[in-house]
């Protein structure tokens, strides 16, 4: 055997052993820390809402019917909220824009759901407003010079209206009656415009941290702009209230003490007691800016995962009897190269599911059968390898020179199907990335990582076990070693 092979071999041999270790369910990932070279992942298989259940919403421009919404700022919102659920911990969000003036979001299972289907459409607009000698309380809801031509959150009037009958007795009395909108408290509107003094555009941060007291606080840092704005106002401003509204509602009123610098940070101590989710929500939301269009939640429903399962479970069961029945026709048609093409194809089928894993690939409905015909076209190139080394050998040539000459003339006829079916992987993918149909992207990257790990498998794995084997095999010539030529091989 030469050492070629050899080294050959123990390479597909190591590969395959750390495919079966990236494979294991229960993978504990990688964690290594050598010096300046520190690796801390997590593998885990990531499934799309169909496999594994969670939450599907609908969020649409909630503009006036009929103003025009230009895609970049869709684009933008879009990208705004994959920030903010990729520093909510949630993994594998799938996002997309729905026509012109929707975006459809697909979230795994995750613990509170309510607040991250708030992260997504609440707008985040921090503003620091001008309260001047009166403070307002948490929960007010303000109207203030910025963009102060939309319609307010809230419409209470606190006037009262006077209502008399046609006819009094005069044992029936007058009584003012307020209208109500809503059977809850809910906090009044001022009918006072605040100044805003600062909006999201100037702030460079937002962290939330507690204070020596146990409560939670939120921690701003100002742009270079925003950091003389704001050291030129409280300057200016002394003794009198800067208040700080999110989405026209008050989360603090504080007061500006002593005149803070140039480049300052600025702790704020809110009235508004948030939990642990709601203020890293919150602190998200102003990391990242203000959605550019404000967006309202038009579908939210829980999505179960027994109908993707089932399909999942009715795929592998088809893909199971077809492996099963393409084996028994290796074994008998190729016998000994056919035993060599499926322990070829099950190293392939580890190799592409560790891929999957460490890429990582969002495992969908689609992306199942596209690994799945991946795998049909796997065993293609061997049978296509099998075929012209049968030739060779009723050509009458040794088996070394038949399978050499069999790779070689076989070579053409695996690489134009795969190379033409990757250009179809490569148009569909940028197509589905184009036009948000993340089912048809995810059907393209799984058949096309099937078929270029097909392709390897075929040229590397196979050729290498039936190089390995022929040196195995006894050299000689005559009827004996024809006759056993022919019975292994079964030409």
């Amino acid at each position: 055997m030469r050492e070629k092979d050899l080294a050959t071999l123990v390479g597909i041999l190591i590969l395959t052993l750390a495919a079966l270790w990236v494979d294991l369910p229960n993978n504990p990932g990688l964690h290594i820390s050598l010096g300046p070279i520190k690796i801390d992942r997590e593998i885990n298989l990531r499934q799309g809402l169909a496999l594994q259940g969670g939450t599907q919403v609908l969020l649409e421009a909630d503009v006036p019917e009929g103003e025009a919404v230009d895609r970049e700022t869709m684009l933008a919102a879009k990208t705004i909220i994959e920030n903010r659920l990729d520093n909510l911990g949630v993994t594998e969000p799938l996002i997309r824009l729905q026509g012109t003036r929707r975006i459809a979001v697909e979230l795994p299972e995750v613990e509170d759901s309510e607040v991250v289907v708030e992260a997504l459409h609440e707008r985040g607009l921090l503003e620091f407003v001008d309260a001047g000698n009166t403070p307002l309380s948490a929960g007010t809801i303000i109207t203030t010079t910025f963009e102060e031509g939309a319609e307010p959150a809230v419409a209470i009037t606190p006037t009262l209206a006077m209502t008399v009958t046609p006819e009094i007795t005069p044992t029936e009395a007058i009584t003012p009656t307020l209208p109500i909108t809503s059977t809850e408290p809910t906090p009044l509107e001022t009918e006072k415009v605040y100044e805003t003094v600062l909006t999201s555009d100037q702030l460079g941060g937002a962290m939330v941290g507690r204070n020596e007291y146990g409560g939670l606080d939120i921690y701003f840092s100002f742009t270079e702009e925003g950091s003389k704005i704001f050291a030129d106002f409280t300057t200016q401003n002394v003794n009198k209230y800067l208040t700080i509204a999110v989405d026209k509602e008050v989360i603090s009123s504080p007061i500006i003490r002593d005149p803070i610098p140039e480049g300052g940070g600025v702790q704020i101590s809110t009235e508004k007691r948030f939990t642990p989710a709601e203020a890293q929500k919150t602190s998200i939301q102003l990391r990242y800016g203000a959605l550019p269009i404000p967006l309202k939640v038009i579908e939210n429903r829980a999505v179960g995962p027994t109908l993707g399962q089932d399909s999942v479970r009715k795929s592998i069961l088809a893909g199971g009897i077809g492996l099963a029945i393409v084996a028994l026709f290796l074994l008998i048609t190729y016998r000994l190269p056919g035993l060599l093409a499926i322990l070829a194809l099950a190293i392939y089928t580890a190799v592409v599911f560790a891929l999957f894993k460490l890429i990582p690939v969002v495992l969908t409905v689609p992306g199942v059968a596209g690994f799945l015909l991946s795998l049909g076209m796997a065993m293609d190139a061997n049978i296509l390898i099998f075929e012209r080394m049968r030739e060779e050998l009723r050509a009458g040539k040794t088996l070394r020179a038949a399978v050499k000459d069999g790779f070689a003339r076989a070579w053409s006829s695996i690489r134009d199907p795969n190379v033409f079916t990757l250009i179809t992987c490569a148009i569909l993918f940028g197509l589905g990335s184009q036009f948000e149909a993340g089912v048809v992207r995810g059907f393209a990257l799984t058949l096309g990582i099937g078929v270029l790990v097909g392709i390897v498998t075929a040229i590397i794995v196979t050729r290498t076990f039936l190089r390995v084997t022929q040196r195995l095999l006894p050299a000689g010539q005559g009827a004996r070693e024809e006759s056993r030529l022919r019975f292994l091989f079964g030409y």
